[in-house]
């Protein structure tokens, strides 16, 4: 919601940092589709399309890896899925946040949103805070978790390992369950997303099924979708962390705002191996990752690729990804800044898909609602 995430406690992306070659839905590769939840689909009219749901934490400016895993693929399904975009900000606030520069970065968010060629008419874009939906399912859905369902989420207990888990706040363990309620709220079919949070997800799942065998169907129980995605981007400094906008080193990854001069010295400096060879292969780890990120952005393949480098050295082909990147992603970069230069305008556009949030959402709590016998 990935995000991300958006360090979603530290995760990058809430639900889609890298789609996952072919399997849970999370980004970068490939698979097949997933069939929707069955009980759903004998009351779905066969013309409407499935909706998904996906979001990303205002916790700085997204990176390379969130434009390649998700951003761009959330583009691409505009037309064929029913989508809703969240800027998940309740998420960002399970640690503690400096309210000036997160107003900041959730407008910082919804600009590059929109950069990126995310279109407010055909696909819902809003802010989560600004549906209370929410924040009241996450309650109904935290009466029927269980305790030891969330002490095994594994980001959780990675995070809480940095600070003690005495010091993390009840937000940061329970937020798995605030990300199962803005699935649910949707009859959300299809979820792309990270390896990270294939667990999370799952989740979901199970808590939609309580509620279903406890209290009558309710929920859609969503499904991972497969999409075709690009490489799992990897640290340009260390190509065996993944791309993170969390990193302390701002010369590991590249922010989708990064002017021309910064992308091209980020990637002059970028770790390459030993040898000269430009091949991708598993004892060559940095130079493909590189290779990755080019065959991605160019829309070719690694195999490509090696062969345009063959006999050439690091220097130029690092040269020319480069120039590869800055014509990528100078365009984007223009936008979001003539975006954030009028803050009223992504304002009114982040409250007009609010209020087709509620609308869609509103529904989905009052059967929660009555179901458990609070209407």
């Amino acid at each position: 919601m990935s995000s991300g995430t958006a360090d979603i406690t530290g995760v990058d992306d809430f639900f889609a940092p890298h789609l996952i070659l072919s399997s849970f839905l999370p980004t970068s590769e490939g698979y097949i589709s997933v069939p929707v939840s069955c009980a759903f689909a004998k009351i779905r009219p066969m013309h409407e399309k499935r909706r998904v749901f996906s979001g990303i934490q205002p916790s700085g400016t997204p990176h390379l890896g969130t434009y390649l895993g998700a951003l761009k693929n959330w583009v691409s399904i505009q037309d064929e899925y029913d989508c809703y975009y969240c800027v998940v900000d309740l998420h960002a606030i399970t640690v503690p946040q400096d309210p000036k520069v997160l107003r900041h970065n959730v407008r910082e968010l919804a600009a590059i949103f929109l950069a990126v060629g995310l279109d407010p008419e055909r696909s819902v874009i809003f802010r989560q805070s600004r549906v209370s939906a929410h924040a009241e399912l996450a309650w109904l859905l935290n009466c029927i978790a269980k305790v030891g369902e969330l002490s095994r989420m594994t980001q959780f207990k990675d995070k809480a390992s940095k600070g003690g888990a005495e010091a993390a706040s009840v937000g940061l363990y329970a937020y798995p369950v605030l990300q199962a309620a803005d699935i649910l709220l949707y009859a959300t079919h299809l979820v792309p997303v990270g390896e990270d949070q294939r667990q999370h997800l799952e989740l979901s799942r199970t808590l939609a099924r309580r509620f279903n065998g406890m209290y009558g169907e309710t929920f859609v129980v969503p499904e991972p979708l497969i999409l075709d995605a690009g490489a799992r981007v990897m640290a340009l400094d260390d190509p065996t962390n993944k791309m993170s906008k969390s990193s302390p080193v701002p010369a590991s990854y590249i922010a989708l705002l990064d002017d021309t001069d910064t992308i091209r010295r980020k990637i002059r400096r970028a770790r390459t191996d030993s040898g000269t060879e430009i091949v991708a292969s598993p004892d060559k780890p940095a130079i493909t990752n590189l290779l990755e990120i080019y065959a991605v952005i160019t829309g070719k393949t690694v195999h490509e690729v090696e062969e345009m480098y063959r006999g050439k050295g690091y220097g130029d082909f690092k040269r020319d990804l480069a120039e590869v990147l800055v014509e990528a992603l100078s365009p984007i970069r223009e936008r979001a800044l003539e975006l954030l230069d009028d803050p009223r305008e992504l304002d009114g556009i982040l409250e007009a898909g609010a209020d087709r949030a509620r609308a869609a959402a509103s529904s989905t709590l009052h059967d929660a609602w009555a179901r458990m016998g609070l209407d």
